[in-house]
């Protein structure tokens, strides 16, 4: 795109020197204009190779903490390639869903973990239990981003993440403690296993193949690599498709969507509001089913006991992605960056919450990718680029972090990614967020609640 507008504007600066020309009066060197151009094609072409550069490390980030960078890549556009915010935004949006294409076909393709049994790293039943809600509070969060003053976001937001990144860090501490206690167990048990005699150096082998597999032995990975859930995956896309179809029946609050309708009228809020028992109803129904599993499936304990979840409520899921989709359609971010903290928090294992966190933001995202598409989105050709380069950099990110991680055993890693992200988004966030109120306040703009409509 960037390429075109140069092409032209040369066009057209050759149009003006051949027209001046023609009239016998040349008032400029040729060696002027070409300089003049060339310095007009590098203006253009550089903030957006930095900008491409900055969004090539934040994705790299980003996919190690299994979150979609929204909250680096929309400062980086705004402030270092100088794009507009809606123009930041639509290839945000592109750009996360390249970066959790990546994350997920990695977390798809590799081999089950024998810290846990073999199974996969992504766990379906806590993306089944938060999509809805999470695509619902989206909806909601977005409307409290029109009535909402920026001044008040930015504020909300600054806290928030503020909050949130400390907990991340304090999180990742004690996934460090805990880590280093357990190197230091398994050193214990080397050193125990190379000083025994030779007729027990069998129960020292098994004494140490219980360190590093805790829970389930080696016979059940290949059971467990086999069973890919494809129901699961068909509910998934399901809930996507039923919301996605609300979303583009309803259009936007300009009247931009697949069929006509009054912006803001009737049949406006009625599509909205149509979400709420679409969520509660595809919740509801995924909690009834799992409690049926439950009561038929013997293996039912081992699953709760791989990833370490015993929430004192079924909602406790639902509640955290709806607010975790409110928050981030209030700040204009993807729910992954919110919700990550929240399942560390609960005591999910890190590896998982990044697996799981980067495969919900890929509905999110690619759901917000396919409206900006069919309601005519414009640079959609930067915008595959982009997304081209948010993909390899989540691969190279998700190799490194994957080598670091057998290499010094400390999955907590991840944990201090996710904190880097959210300390990053902050500031920039932060300060983004304060230059457009300082710059509302200059222009003397309204800067009270305003109406949804």
């Amino acid at each position: 795109m960037k390429n075109c507008k140069v092409a032209l504007l040369l066009t057209l600066s050759l149009s003006i020197l051949i027209t001046s020309t023609s009239q016998a009066k040349q008032t400029q060197p040729i060696s002027d204009v070409l300089r003049n151009t060339y310095e007009i094609q590098l203006e253009l072409f550089t903030p957006l190779v930095v900008a491409g550069v900055l969004c090539f490390i934040a994705a790299s980030i980003s996919s190690a903490g299994g979150i979609g960078g929204g909250g680096l890549f929309i400062p980086i556009l705004t402030l270092v390639a100088g794009l507009d915010l809606r123009t930041a935004s639509s290839l945000s949006a592109f750009m996360v869903s390249g970066g959790s294409i990546a994350n997920v076909m990695f977390n798809l393709c590799i081999k089950g973990s024998t810290k846990f049994g073999g199974k996969s790293l992504i766990d379906y039943d806590i993306a089944l239990l938060s999509e809805p809600c999470m695509l619902l509070g989206v909806s909601l969060g977005v409307i409290c981003n029109i009535v909402f003053p920026e001044w008040l976001i930015t504020i909300l937001f600054a806290l928030f993440l503020a909050w949130t990144t400390s907990m991340s860090c304090r999180n990742g501490l004690v996934c460090w403690k805990m880590e280093s206690q357990e190197m230091k167990i398994r050193n214990d048990c080397k050193r125990l296993e190379n000083g025994a005699t030779n007729d027990r150096a069998g129960d020292g082998a098994e004494g140490n193949r219980g360190v590093t597999e805790p829970l389930l032995g080696i016979g059940t990975q290949d059971n467990c690599m086999q069973r890919f859930p494809w129901m699961k995956m068909g509910v998934l896309v399901l809930i996507w498709c039923s919301f996605c179809l609300v979303y583009l029946l309803r259009g936007n609050r300009y009247g931009q969507g697949i069929i006509a309708i009054e912006p803001c009228g009737v049949g406006y809020w009625v599509l909205s509001s149509s979400q709420i028992p679409l969520a509660i109803v595809y919740t509801s129904w995924i909690l009834c089913r799992k409690e049926n599993l439950q009561n038929h499936t013997s293996n039912q304990k081992d699953n709760e006991e791989l990833t370490k979840v015993e929430p004192p409520n079924k909602l406790l899921f639902p509640v955290m992605a709806l607010l975790a989709g409110i928050l981030g359609g209030v700040f204009g971010i993807g729910g992954g960056m919110l919700i990550s903290p929240l399942l560390l928090q609960v005591g999910i294992a890190p590896e998982v919450t990044a697996a799981t966190c980067c495969f919900m933001v890929f509905f999110s995202s690619s759901m917000s990718s396919f409206q900006y598409l069919l309601l005519g989105m414009e640079n959609a050709d930067t915008a595959l680029i982009f997304a081209v380069t948010c993909f390899v950099a989540s691969l190279l990110g998700l190799v490194v972090l994957q080598r670091a991680i057998k290499v010094y055993g400390r999955a907590s890693l991840i944990v201090f990614s996710v904190s880097l992200v959210m300390a990053l988004s902050t500031v920039l966030m932060t300060s983004f967020g304060v230059l457009h109120v300082w710059s509302d306040y200059k222009s003397g703009k309204y800067m009270g609640f305003k109406l949804p409509c």
